[in-house]
């Protein structure tokens, strides 16, 4: 399996989009694939987001008012993760008296 495909491949495996909402969904930014030669090139990560852009518009019934809306949260939720991930790990590598320290403050009101 590939890790790049076109509008063409996009359109043939989300079987929910059809064209002009790819287009759509390009314009208004919800979806950023790179350009090579012209063309667009999807990447995995792209077609899963165009299933669930298309799961929100079509079992919602959101415009693309609300399509932003909804996607803008879910990426904040996403990088909000990715922050926690990361301080975790950062805490974990602390001394266990740090970390001890740490889990004390974050339990007080």
């Amino acid at each position: 399996m590939t890790d790049r495909y076109s509008e063409d491949d996009v359109v043939a495996s989300v079987t929910r989009l059809t064209r002009s909402q790819l287009v759509t969904f390009i314009e208004c930014d919800f979806v950023r694939p790179d350009r090579q030669a012209g063309a667009y090139v999807f990447r995995r990560i792209d077609l899963a987001r165009l299933e669930l852009l298309c799961d929100l518009s079509q079992d919602l019934d959101l415009d693309e008012i609300g399509l932003g809306i909804v996607i803008s949260l879910i990426d904040q939720l996403h990088a909000a993760r990715q922050d926690i991930a990361t301080m975790s790990r950062a805490i974990a590598a602390l001394p266990a008296d740090l970390q001890a320290q740490i889990m004390a403050e974050m339990k007080r009101p």
